[in-house]
């Protein structure tokens, strides 16, 4: 499933974002994920953070390098200007995915952009630059601000902002949407209810898909692994061809799901190595619907990755703006939104930044003949040709929508 071509990006830059994605995963699904389904965009966030990094100074742009494992912002910017200009730009055909990724940010009017720092996020991330009054028309900036995700996501994030501070000086939104159709659809009239079992050991009966066509599986010591491909793109060239597919890693126990999180964010390489290649017999044969969003407040969780000082006083924000203190961050908000079904996936994920200003605060395959994904399981959406990874979460309980 897996395609050669990787659009300009070399691998040590795609196997380093595909770390990072991990190592957030890990991070999010072990510590707020626990008691509930949880999806989010790994992608988003760290093109949100490779613009705070173009930003940055001293130990605040060191700690950015780090955390997104880059030796330079010239590389980060090369790296994700590449993806937001070329790779996920514009998905509109109507032969494959529709995916958009688009950034804005909104300056307080009594301040000024530095001039590097303006052409960075306008010609290489394509950000939407717009000029505000936080301090007497907040309120009208938190629904400009709103009314813009809701629009990039197509309705399907809301409300990402529930206030906006009126000492707040600068907010910066990455919004990304996708919409695939499963190269071959799940017929409705085989959907039933079966149990799905909990990380509780109970059960619960909600509505699995299935077919009887080959599928692209593998199996290995202690989990499965299901790749279901969407329909792509066949007028695009050769060259320039996008492959998205859902990854499916099912553990073979029932309440393996948080060791199997363990080892994904753990294991060095561990997508590449484990996604399957080739199309296998199936006997049972089940995934579950599910549909849900989740909303976390991320400055935390950052943090305790090793992203500190720019959540600081000092800020290190100092190459954002002129005729002004550095700006530090004061909250990192991420919201996603994922549904699955017999024909495809729609998912949509935005990440907002505020800044305030610093002085104010390998195994042997072996044969499969059953995928029953009736217990927990964690889930990726990657474009193959990159290995770039778009959305990553677990299903804990598939009824749950909240």
């Amino acid at each position: 499933m897996a395609q050669n071509n990787s659009f300009g990006l070399d691998q040590g830059s795609r196997k380093n974002q595909v770390d990072v994605s991990l190592t957030l995963a890990k991070h999010l699904l072990l510590n707020y994920g626990k008691d509930s389904n949880l999806v989010f965009s790994p992608l988003s966030m760290q093109i949100a953070l490779s613009l705070l990094a173009a930003g940055s100074s001293g130990e605040t742009r060191n700690q950015l390098l780090s955390f997104l494992k880059a030796e330079s912002v010239d590389e980060l910017n090369t790296v994700y200007a590449l993806l937001v200009d070329v790779v996920f730009a514009d998905g509109s055909s109507s032969d494959g995915p529709k995916v958009s990724l688009v950034n804005g940010v909104w300056l307080n009017e009594s301040l000024s952009f530095k001039p590097s720092f303006q052409d960075v996020a306008t010609t290489m991330y394509k950000a939407a630059s717009h000029r505000v009054d936080f301090q007497n028309k907040a309120e009208e900036v938190k629904n400009l601000v709103n009314s813009w995700v809701e629009k990039e996501t197509r309705g399907l994030i809301k409300n990402i902002l529930n206030s906006v501070e009126t000492s707040t000086e600068l907010i910066l939104v990455n919004a990304l949407y996708f919409k695939g159709d499963w190269l071959s659809p799940f017929d409705g009239d085989d959907t039933r209810n079966y149990d799905f079992y909990l990380l509780n050991s109970s059960s619960i009966q909600v509505p699995f898909m299935t077919s009887y066509e080959d599928q692209y599986i593998s199996v290995f010591d202690g989990f499965k692994v299901l790749g279901l491909p969407y329909e792509q793109d066949w007028n695009q060239s050769r060259e320039k061809r996008l492959s998205f597919s859902m990854y499916i890693f099912l553990p073979d126990a029932k309440d393996g799901l948080p060791a199997l999180v363990e080892r994904a964010g753990s294991e060095p390489g561990f997508l590449d190595r484990y996604v399957p290649s080739r199309r296998v017999d199936v006997g049972k044969f089940r995934i579950p619907k599910f549909k849900f969003e989740y909303n976390i407040e991320a400055s935390e969780a950052l943090q305790s990755l090793g992203l500190v000082s720019l959540f600081g006083p000092s800020g290190g924000l100092g190459e954002m703006v002129s005729n002004s203190s550095p700006l530090f961050v004061s909250k990192i908000v991420h919201k996603s939104f994922i549904e699955v079904d017999e024909y495809g996936t729609e998912a949509a994920a935005a990440t907002e930044v505020e800044c305030m200003m610093g002085s104010s605060c390998v195994f042997e395959e072996k044969v499969l003949t059953d995928f029953v994904a009736d217990h927990p399981f964690l889930f990726v959406i990657r474009e193959n040709a990159t290995g770039m990874v778009v959305f990553i979460g677990h299903v804990l309980n598939p009824s749950d929508q909240s």
